[in-house]
């Protein structure tokens, strides 16, 4: 009978065991599925941060050929200076053809 009850409490035992192992197991199981979805995180925040470095570096090239407040006055320039185009044109146009008229007046006077 002391060999059956230690029989029976070896089997016990290793029930005890073997359950203990399988939770571990499990537990494992999951820590690496929680360390995949880590690395796919990891791996997307690089292509982020990637992404973020060439648009910084885009950003002072940009920086190094002309600053905002630059481009900024560049295009009000620029609207100024075809103001004045279409200024100067319509006032070239006047002179013209008043003198067009006075040197008709003149031959018309003769």
């Amino acid at each position: 009978m002391a060999a059956n009850n230690s029989q029976n409490g070896w089997n016990e035992y290793s029930k005890l065991v073997i359950a203990e192992l399988e939770r571990l197991n499990d537990g494992i199981t999951n820590l690496n599925v929680e360390i995949q979805d880590l690395k796919r995180e990891i791996a997307e925040m690089k292509v982020k941060e990637d992404f973020a470095k060439e648009l910084w570096r885009w950003k002072q090239a940009i920086d190094e050929v002309a600053s905002p407040t630059q481009l900024d006055q560049t295009v009000k320039d620029v609207t100024e200076l075809k103001t004045f185009k279409t200024q100067a044109i319509t006032v070239w146009i006047v002179v013209q053809t008043l003198f067009g008229m006075a040197l008709a007046l003149m031959k018309w006077w003769k």
